[in-house]
């Protein structure tokens, strides 16, 4: 009787649950505190990283538009009109507006920069949005005193009440720097950049290192740059940050004891552009309260669980053996393609009264199913090889639409407003024409339509440096081929002949022989690798999976994409040659079967 199922499974549950618990729990939960603390604190670095990185792209755009203004004519202008006795105030005043206008527009250029203003010190102070102030009060501002003395360039969180146009008079962090010359003490001018106090605080709020942290940005000299007030960290915790920072490593966790006895995780990043540094810091005991009410919870669930387990160990045992054994032998059946025998195997429903009479009624519906499936599997496969087609079809290049909006954009600003609207109107053509995939086979003539649309966008992006042709022979106006052949080689062609030379020439011939469509394509370029060519022209690339050229990045993506679908579509009727020329240049011939727009029925591909 103990060698029953039922016997042995309750056995086995008792040794399991009740004689491995002890020694599994001691040792769970001893080594839990080492990895949740190891954990939370490589969590916690990880954290910090993230926003110490957003910290830095913060302060290369305060860097990026202070250089901006630094280095621009328009400051070295204004500065000169500023300091010449000869210019009437009027003057002086549109100097001052243009100036305003530049900072105007060199804010608006960044998405962080709250404000951008000039302190002269005749008092003079010039903000974006036309703001021209005479008002000397602000030479008596602490930061703009201590900026000339000690050279503070960073100002931490604080009310500008001299710039409340695009702050609102909400907290910013400012830059200062002298103005036409590297030197503090020598300036005539202090440019001060404004960023937002709520672009370091929002996303300082969403990190949590526990219920109870907090994190702190600090400056060189050890102090907060934010909200945050310097009493929170204590003089302890400042000494020993203190001491931090001034040793090697740039991150790290330390364990400190506060100013109540208990304990401290301190997590720290070092900032290298400006000396900053991040400091979090979370009271130890938060960090493992979850764990000592997990231990005691677990405790107590366990011992239910060993009590469900044994009453449902006794249940389930009953009546499993003798289906359970049928039901293995009925799956050797099916390792052996023998699905009737296998499905004669299996015990009537009826007859089993547990769980597994849904393991039985569901295998002997996997095996009808199976059955269908297999009779499916050749149209399978044809489904399959369209719906690959059709990612072919749609496979674009975003770069030639990148491109294209960029040279509206260039052509607008240079007020070419006839280029604008041609190249405008080819593109919507273009855009038009492609929209159409109801059928992957088009008239010649629009496949021509469409490339003469795409050359005359090249060819007002790139002027005279491109020598486009096309030369098209008689009995062309009846005919049809797959759509998107030529413009993807013309594309390859033009690219890759730029790369090696100031002017591209491409040659485009189209002409038909007996019952053979020839398309070619000659450009100037390098050349194309001879395995590239070998890869291209080898037929057995048809049947190769086609998932890998849809994800390919590489430059004969567009040529690949061409000839992988006209093996697909034309099958042993399509046939590619690729020679390269003996000094420079590259020649690609596609040759189609003659389809006319009367032939409806698809051909034999082969």
């Amino acid at each position: 009787m103990f060698f029953s199922l039922k016997s042995r499974l309750i056995a086995l549950i008792l040794v399991l649950f009740v004689l491995s618990f002890g020694t599994l729990s001691f040792l769970l939960f001893a080594e839990s505190r080492a990895v949740i603390r190891s954990y939370i604190e490589s969590s916690a670095l990880e954290k910090m990283e993230e926003y110490g990185s957003y910290i830095d792209m913060v302060q290369m755009q305060i860097y990026d538009v202070a250089s901006l203004v630094f280095n621009s004519d328009m400051a070295k202008n204004w500065d000169n009109a500023m300091s010449d006795p000869q210019l009437s105030e009027g003057e002086k005043m549109l100097a001052n507006l243009a100036m305003s206008r530049f900072l105007t527009q060199a804010t608006n250029s960044y998405t962080s920069i709250s404000d951008v203003s000039i302190y002269r010190r005749n008092g003079l102070r010039i903000g974006g949005e036309n703001q021209v102030v005479g008002d000397p009060s602000f030479l008596q501002e602490t930061w703009y005193t201590n900026f000339f003395t000690s050279g503070d360039r960073w100002l931490a969180a604080h009310t500008d009440v001299h710039e409340r146009i695009r702050d609102h008079g909400n907290p910013v962090v400012s830059l200062l720097m002298p103005l036409g010359t590297f030197h503090h003490a020598t300036a005539r001018n202090v440019m001060k950049v404004n960023v937002s106090e709520s672009y370091f605080l929002e996303p300082l709020s969403r990190i949590h290192l526990a219920k109870n942290s907090t994190i702190f940005l600090l400056n060189e000299q050890g102090q907060p740059l934010l909200s945050q007030q310097a009493h929170e960290l204590g003089a302890g915790t400042l000494s020993d940050i203190e001491h931090i920072r001034n040793r090697t490593p740039k991150s790290g966790v330390e364990y400190l004891t506060n100013e109540a006895g208990g304990r401290d995780m301190m997590v720290y990043k070092k900032l290298g552009r400006t000396g900053w540094m991040l400091v979090g810091l979370a009271p130890e005991k938060e960090m493992y309260s979850s764990l000592h009410k997990l231990q005691t919870t677990t405790f107590v669930v366990t011992i239910a669980i060993i009590l469900l387990s044994l009453c449902a160990a006794a249940w389930l045992s009953y009546g499993v053996t003798k289906p359970l054994t049928r039901l293995v032998l009925a799956m050797r059946q099916v390792q052996r393609g023998a699905f009737d025998q296998a499905e004669s195997l299996l015990p009537p429903d009826q007859n089993v009264q547990s769980e597994i009479s849904y393991v039985i009624s569901t295998f002997r519906y996997m095996i009808v199913r199976l059955r269908q499936h297999i009779q499916n599997e050749f149209e399978l496969k044809l489904l399959r090889q369209q719906a690959e087609y059709k990612a072919l079809l749609m496979q674009i290049n975003p770069h030639f639409m990148f491109n294209t909006l960029e040279l509206v954009s260039s052509l607008a600003m240079q007020r070419r407003t006839d280029d604008t609207v041609q190249v405008i109107e080819d593109l919507g053509k273009m855009m038009r024409y492609s929209m159409h995939t109801n059928d992957d086979r088009v008239s010649l003539a629009e496949e021509l339509a469409y490339v003469r649309h795409y050359i005359s966008i090249l060819q007002t992006r790139f002027g005279p440096k491109l020598d486009i042709s096309i030369e098209e022979s008689d009995r062309l106006d009846r005919l049809v081929m797959v759509k998107f052949i030529l413009q993807p080689l013309i594309e390859n062609a033009v690219k890759y002949a730029f790369q090696h030379q100031t002017t591209a020439q491409v040659c485009i011939r189209i002409c038909r022989k007996d019952e053979r469509l020839q398309l070619q394509i000659k450009d100037n370029g390098p050349g194309m690798p001879p395995d590239i060519i070998s890869r291209l022209q080898d037929p057995e690339t048809a049947t190769s999976p086609l998932e890998p050229m849809l994800r390919n990045s590489s430059w004969h993506i567009g040529l690949g994409n061409v000839v992988a679908r006209c093996r697909l579509h034309y099958g042993s009727l399509f046939a590619i040659h690729i020679t390269n020329g003996d000094t420079q240049g590259t020649c690609i011939e596609l040759v189609l079967p003659v389809q006319e727009e009367n032939y409806v029925q698809r051909i034999d591909r082969g």
